[in-house]
């Protein structure tokens, strides 16, 4: 935690030298890398402070970015900040793990210039393995399914792919996983095989067993670089070096005491680790599959049957830990992995890591067999796209209790024990405070509102007894990062919201708008409003006017602004403003109006209780007047804005005018998503901020 860039530095520009680790990438206008600093000056004077960051050129020189290149770069850095929502990932518990201490962007300068660079380096040669199969595969989308297998270079896969990868719960197949690192070990054992054959002599220098030992683990360990040292090829070459230690040692060693080994290896080397969700995915299935699977006979029948038994206890084993790290399961991945284990690990992998040898060794040879590796990737991916369309494909809960979490992990240990041990099938009944949680739904005539932290955007949801609306969706970024499918989505999955009555977008501005088509697909039956329909394209939507209304379980929901599609000179007074009316509070939601449409808005309140109010315009300071601030009275007041935003907000300024009022501000930057809550029988009050109830020690 100390190794974080200090927080009096962020926002100011520093000067750095360092070095690009792993493969940089490569989106639109923006290049995105990790960068290893090694020195650091400011205002002119060296200071002690290195560490790896997350960096940003826009419109940089992508093409000579190369890994381990070495450059002195202007940058402006901040401390790792994540958005804190229901449901949605950690991004600060992520760069914790990944060792991560600042992320930034690099700033026009004339100094930025790259100094050196190393000839050396496992990721150059990486990278070079990558543009080779780029160039002799023709279909571009398998050639990047094939750079990701054999190089683990998933720069060219979108967010599609990956959709079909979590479907089918192959996403640990997509990347070089841990079981392509055995399966490679098992290579190394028969290459030695095969040289004890061609030269039986060696058997009486060197002793076989200890020669495959040494050999899986050589292999393994090469095969692991081509993959970056990523976590889980990390995890397996422990375990194998684990296995290889106690066989040269002449020890006995079982599948158990080799997980506990690299167990211990890992926490020793890498103790974040337990940060990562493949932590715990990775040794609690291999350990379940350890404890579960009995050996029965050898050959081809006896692989399958394990096999088969195999993916039914990792499915069912995994199943809350994947609730609880991701929100989703898939029920058909266990068919999936069936096929997709054997047919990638023992058929595609080898094929394309022989086509990647013959690069080194033959380059023209090495085409044809690429070439077959692209087909079998095509023919496999297409079964994958077809499944991935099946029912129960993407299967959500809402977000999972500790308690349930316990009880889940103890059912499956019980149903998976061996046989003799009584009523087996009733750890099955553990299985349910997960798959049917308790839901505390709004009574009649009470509403539930959740300001989502969605950065420098918007998104609210709103939830009456049984029905739910999304108001704004957040950005959409040109580096295709979409908070709708990376926060709204996941928020609403997470909140028990299985069905989503109305989307209403305020007005088309990016920070709005962008994040409504991931949110429209995820439930294409609700019914659609905007401020500005017409660009909304190619979504069809209605437009939000004056004077619309309707009321679902004695909830009251008003549209009060705008008056017609002529009567605002600007895009953001367009912005659709809702009215949200319990028995005993309200809520007024005004997108980014400004000043000059407030007076009519605060005119059309009508009689009641004071409304809690959404800032308007992000607390610009064109907006809140004064006057109006005085005519809502709101109790308290809510804004939406993103940490360190270049715009400021809300402003200083703004921010004095609800303090004099009396008015308490609370605001997503600081909060987290904020949950209010509005009873049928009591004031409105927060109920719930996300970043002081997810305390961890990372966020302090």
């Amino acid at each position: 935690m100390d190794a974080r860039l200090p927080g009096t530095w962020e926002g100011q520009d520093v000067s750095v030298v360092g070095r690009i680790d792993d493969l940089a990438q490569t989106r639109a206008d923006t290049t995105s890398f990790l960068f290893q600093i090694g020195q650091t000056k400011r205002d002119g004077q060296v200071l002690p402070w290195r560490g790896l960051a997350r960096v940003s050129w826009y419109g940089g020189q992508s093409s000579e970015l190369e890994p381990c290149s070495r450059w002195q770069l202007s940058l402006r850095l901040r401390r790792p900040r994540g958005l804190i929502d229901p449901g949605g990932s950690d991004g600060e518990r992520s760069s914790l793990a990944h060792g991560v201490v600042a992320v930034g962007y690099v700033r026009d300068d004339p100094s930025n210039q790259r100094q050196a660079i190393s000839h050396w380096c496992i990721d150059r040669v990486r990278a070079s393995l990558a543009a080779d199969i780029q160039t002799r595969v023709s279909d571009a989308h398998d050639a990047a399914l094939l750079r990701a297998f054999t190089v683990g270079d998933t720069r060219g896969l979108d967010a599609h792919d990956w959709d079909v990868a979590r479907a089918n719960g192959i996403s640990h197949l997509v990347a070089i996983s841990g079981f392509h690192v055995g399966v490679a070990a098992i290579f190394g054992i028969w290459l030695c095989h095969v040289l004890y054959w061609l030269w039986p002599a060696l058997a009486l220098r060197y002793p076989r067993a200890q020669a495959q030992a040494i050999s899986a683990l050589v292999v393994a360990f090469a095969y692991a670089g081509l993959a970056g040292f990523g976590m889980p090829t990390v995890r397996t070459v422990l375990m194998i070096a684990a296995v290889a230690l106690a066989r040269c040692c002449r020890r006995a060693a079982g599948a158990g005491h080799g997980l506990a080994l690299a167990l211990i290896a890992i926490l020793v080397v890498d103790p974040l680790a337990v940060l990562e969700a493949g932590f715990w995915l990775s040794f609690v299935g291999v350990g379940f599959l350890i404890l579960c699977l009995e050996t029965q006979g050898r050959g081809i029948r006896a692989f399958l049957r394990e096999l088969t038994a195999g993916q039914l206890v990792m499915t069912v084993a995994l199943l809350p830990l994947s609730m609880w790290f991701f929100g989703e399961a898939s029920l058909v991945g266990a068919l999936s992995n069936l096929v997709a284990v054997p047919f990638v690990s023992f058929v595609i992998v080898p094929c394309a890591l022989i086509g990647v040898l013959l690069l080194m060794i033959c380059p023209p040879l090495a085409t044809p067999m690429l070439q077959l590796a692209a087909w079998l990737t095509h023919a496999q991916w297409w079964l994958l796209e077809q499944t991935a369309t099946w029912p129960g494909a993407h299967w959500f809960l809402p977000a999972v209790h500790p308690w349930a979490l316990v009880l889940a992990m103890l059912g499956a240990a019980w149903l998976f024990t061996p046989r003799g041990v009584p009523l087996r099938v009733f750890g099955a009944l553990l299985f349910l405070p997960l798959l049917w949680p308790v839901r505390h739904e709004p009574e009649a005539g009470a509403f539930q509102v959740w300001v989502l932290d969605v950065g420098q955007g918007l998104s609210v949801v709103v939830r009456t007894h049984d029905h739910a609306l999304v108001y704004d969706a957040g950005a959409r970024y040109p580096s295709e990062f979409d908070l709708g499918e990376a926060v709204v989505v996941p928020s609403l999955h997470a909140l028990g919201i299985d069905r989503l009555d109305v989307l209403m977008i305020s007005h088309a501005d990016n920070d709005h708008a962008g994040g409504a088509p991931a949110v429209a697909e995820a439930f294409p039956l609700a019914r659609r409003y905007a401020g500005e329909p017409e660009r909304m394209r190619p979504l069809s939507m209605e437009q939000c006017v004056a004077g619309q209304h309707w009321e679902w379980d004695e909830v009251r929901f008003q549209v009060l602004s705008p008056q017609g599609t002529g009567q605002a000179t600007s895009d953001n007074d367009r912005s659709c403003v809702l009215l949200i009316d319990g028995r005993a509070g309200r809520m007024l939601l005004t997108g980014d109006i400004a000043s000059d449409i407030e007076p009519r808005v605060a005119a059309a309140l009508g009689s009641g209780p004071p409304p809690v109010l959404q800032v308007p315009h992000h607390g610009s300071s064109g907006s809140s007047s004064p006057g109006f601030i005085a005519a809502i009275k709101p109790p308290f007041a809510i804004v939406s804005a993103g940490w360190r935003n270049r715009f400021g907000h809300p402003r200083p300024d703004v921010l004095q005018r609800y303090a004099q009022a009396g008015v308490p501000v609370f605001n997503t930057a600081l909060e987290g998503a904020v949950q209010i809550d509005f009873p049928a029988d009591k004031a409105p009050y927060v109920a719930t901020r996300w970043r002081q109830r997810e305390r961890r020690y990372w966020r302090e």
